[in-house]
């Protein structure tokens, strides 16, 4: 059957046959292969609390319908970070409206002390278990000797 002058394999809606027509204009050279390249690593974004302020005045002033939408997609950013800085300033948080910082907690001097000691108390202790170590292998081998030299070896330790 044709429509628009195509061959189709079953009856299509004139609709269909643009679509056709379309797909067949398109047969030209194949698109070039996207890069396989993958990036190591995305770099997390941080805004600053001035960046945030400005955005939410923004946001503020847009009255016309899709300005907000406009804003959003000029800066790359979602509705969510929209209303979440919204509540944090609702709240009055004006810490929240600052970057936070990612990781572990930086230690007082009080704790870097214990930290410190603890270090110290561990390498003792590494320290005296290995001394207990060695020292447990020579009183080992002292009775072996002694037993050699008295001429009784027992017969569990298997050396006869």
């Amino acid at each position: 059957m044709t429509t628009n002058g195509f061959t189709s394999p079953v009856p299509v809606s004139a609709g269909m046959g643009i679509f056709n027509a379309v797909m067949h204009d398109l047969d030209g050279p194949p698109a070039p292969r996207p890069d396989p390249e993958v990036v190591a690593r995305a770099k997390r974004r941080r805004f600053t609390a001035e960046y945030k302020r400005r955005i939410l005045s923004q946001a503020d002033a847009a009255k016309e319908p899709g300005a907000i939408g406009a804003l959003l997609l000029r800066e790359g950013l979602y509705s969510s970070l929209l209303a979440t800085w919204r509540r944090e300033r609702e709240a009055g948080i004006e810490a929240a409206l600052a970057p936070q910082k990612r990781g572990p907690k930086a230690m007082g001097a009080d704790e870097a002390a214990l930290s410190e000691q603890y270090r110290q108390l561990k390498r003792d202790y590494d320290r005296l278990a290995e001394r207990l170590r060695k020292a447990e292998i020579v009183i080992d081998v002292q009775k072996k000797v002694a037993a050699l030299l008295a001429g009784t070896i027992p017969a569990e330790t298997g050396l006869l």
